[in-house]
């Protein structure tokens, strides 16, 4: 028969096993805590009592001070009643006295019939103050010298101390002296630095109002206090110190916090073992179950996994990274490069990059070419990632590697799509710019005809003449006329280099030779509408990796919309300069014009294709300037002109490794 909640043995023993542990921690744990609240005790006990030794130092110190300035006036006193001196010896000696104690605030000197005779120091009162008068009192009777009780305090203003010493001669009275002492000054000028920087000090007189403080480091707490008198004959004078620091805290120092922390987590790994034990076959199942979710995971994915050891050979691969390269996974796993998937006009690539991956530096992106044993290229995106194990080791490395093929078919296709809509755009602005061209050839051309029928002409006179040919103007009339074909020749080779088709070519360009490309053509624009060109490049430009030609097509529509903008400004202000700068690794050029600038309506959808405001434009042209920016690593943007109109500005990275030009 079973007795409900009676525990199996074994149950019972794992239970008296981990009791013990427990116990012991929970006893080291109660250690802890009593040490440091008993060295809190401790040394709460050490500061009070470190306290009460430096007030009574302070004390000392004071009290010190007070009997040697009794000890001038005592023996000042025998002098004056013995043989008083000259009164500029007596100023002497008492400004002597003021220089050994700067808490001296006066001293005076009153016959026997009560009258001054001498004084140093701040003027005396009229009357002496009523706690001089009871010191007096006292002093005449017991012969000796006293000390008033303090006044004069005040919360602005310090207290004072009056010494009243009796004089006498033949054992008459003879007169009196009369030292007044600032609490104040003594104070300060007593107690060091070093211990009113840690204490708040007070003199207290007989109830218990302050006469004069010092708290050079702040006011006390109220933790560690004392109060000690001062031994003054008549007078009750208390010295109270305050310290200005805390109570000492539970937690003394890191280490006994550190060790709390530690205990703390033996308990806590105590507990979690606990759990463990009975955790450990729940958890194996579970992986397992995980192990058989990711595989099916890993086998439903597109995307090709591969992992490789620290020497490059594989150790794992996924269906479809098999099917992207054609290779099952038997003849890839525990194999080493070089792989059957390499293709050849690339291995030296694969090559250098393996090398890369066994001295642990790895592109974490690139791009690359597998080929399928029948002999089809792939074009994949592989991703690198170090391969970690549990322990935080490094083991290999995975890949993930994608089958870019449609995705570089959709580029190609956009390429040239893009490149005949460039060339599209190039011809319609040459369609656009016919009739000027044909009007600037007319001029070249007829100058041309008129220098060489006015060679003939020379020639036609010499001969009817027989006289000999004036070489002079005939070459002069030949130099012009080859200037003019030059000039002509000039503005068909750019009409020709702008329309021509060709395939985009990066190459180090400075953007003086793109501007002199095209500056035939955007003259030729400018004369037309009346329009003054500014050329402002500084000097030491530094290059751009570029295509020209595609810059140059950029420059021309940017300078063409500019002219086109000017067209009902007035003919004075119609000026296009084209600018560029330098800075922060780019260059800069600028397009700026006069015109009627851009409304914020239209601003929206300015870059935007088959956007156009003209009732004839296809809206392309601002459209593919920003690809073609873009295509360069770049950036084109626009802005007001301050003076009115527009500015047009595209930024170009600075060639890696090209310098500046004089």
């Amino acid at each position: 028969m079973k007795f409900p909640f009676t525990q199996p043995p074994a149950q019972r023993a794992r239970s008296s096993r981990w009791l013990v542990p427990v116990l012991l921690v929970l006893l080291f744990l109660a250690v802890l805590i009593w040490l440091p609240w008993q060295a809190r005790q401790m040394e709460a006990t050490e500061r009070q009592e470190q306290l009460i030794a430096d007030t009574l130092w302070v004390e000392q110190t004071l009290r010190f001070e007070l009997a040697r300035s009794e000890e001038a006036l005592g023996a000042l006193a025998a002098d004056l009643v013995a043989r008083p001196p000259a009164p500029e010896a007596l100023q002497a000696r008492l400004r002597q006295m003021f220089s050994n104690g700067h808490e001296l605030v006066r001293v005076s000197w009153y016959g026997p019939d009560g009258a001054l005779r001498e004084t140093h120091g701040a003027a005396p009162p009229a009357a002496l103050p009523a706690a001089t008068l009871l010191a007096a009192q006292v002093a005449g009777a017991t012969r000796s010298g006293r000390y008033s009780e303090p006044y004069g305090a005040s919360a602005a203003t310090p207290g004072l101390l009056d010494y009243y010493l009796p004089l006498y001669a033949n054992g008459k009275p003879a007169g009196s002296l009369v030292a007044t002492y600032s609490l104040q000054v003594l104070l300060d000028e007593t107690v060091p630095w070093w211990f009113a920087q840690d204490n708040a000090l007070t003199l207290l007189d007989r109830d218990d109002h302050a006469v004069a403080r010092r708290a050079a480091g702040g006011p006390g707490r109220g933790v560690y206090t004392h109060r000690r008198e001062l031994d003054l004959p008549g007078a009750l004078v208390v010295l109270s110190t305050d310290s200005v620091k805390r109570a000492p805290q539970l937690l003394p120092n890191l280490l006994v916090g550190s060790v709390i922390v530690l205990a703390l987590g033996l308990v806590l790994s105590l507990a979690t073992l606990w759990r463990h034990i009975s955790r450990t076959l729940a958890a194996e199942s579970a992986l397992r179950q995980q192990m058989a979710f990711r595989t099916a995971m890993e086998n439903s994915l597109i995307t090709g996994l591969r992992a490789r050891d620290l020497e490059g050979r594989v150790t794992y691969v996924n269906r479809a990274f098999c099917e992207i390269v054609g290779v099952p996974a038997e003849q890839l796993v525990g194999r080493k490069p070089p792989m059957p998937y390499w293709a050849p006009e690339v291995l030296s690539e694969y090559e250098e990059r393996f090398q890369s991956v066994l001295s642990g530096t790895v592109v974490p992106q690139f791009e690359t070419v597998f080929q399928r044993p029948d002999g089809q290229r792939v074009p994949v995106l592989v991703y690198e990632a170090p391969l970690v194990d549990a322990d935080g080791r490094q083991t290999g490395w995975m890949s993930s590697i994608q089958d870019i093929t449609d995705r570089k078919r959709a580029e190609e296709l956009n390429r040239q799509q893009q490149e005949k809509l460039e060339t599209s755009a190039r011809l319609a602005t040459m369609g656009e710019m016919s009739s000027m061209l044909a009007h600037e050839l007319n001029q070249p051309l007829a100058a041309i005809s008129s220098y060489t029928a006015g060679a003939l002409n020379v020639l036609e006179r010499s001969t009817q003449a027989g006289e000999p040919v004036n070489t002079g103007r005939l070459r002069h009339a030949l130099e012009q006329a080859r200037q003019q074909a030059q000039r002509a020749g000039q503005i068909i080779r750019s009409v020709h280099e702008f329309v021509k088709k060709r395939e985009p070519r990066r190459e180090p360009v400075t953007i003086q030779d793109v501007v002199e490309g095209v500056r035939a053509l955007v003259e030729l624009q400018a004369r037309q509408a009346g329009v003054a060109l500014r050329v402002e490049l500084p000097p030491g430009l530094p290059r751009v990796e570029a295509d020209r030609l595609m810059l140059e097509q950029v420059l021309l529509n940017l300078t063409r919309n500019a002219v086109e903008a000017m067209h009902d400004t007035p003919l004075a202000q119609r000026v296009l300069r084209i600018a560029a700068a330098h800075a922060d690794g780019m260059v800069t050029v600028s397009v700026i014009d006069r015109g009627h600038g851009i409304a914020p309506e239209v601003a929206a959808g300015l870059f935007s294709p088959f956007y156009s405001t003209k009732l004839d434009g296809m809206g392309m042209g601002l459209s593919i300037c920003r690809t073609a920016i873009e295509f360069h690593g770049g950036t084109l943007s626009h802005a007001p002109n301050p003076g009115g109109g527009t500015v047009f500005s595209f930024a170009l990275p600075v060639q890696a490794a090209g310098g500046a030009l004089g």
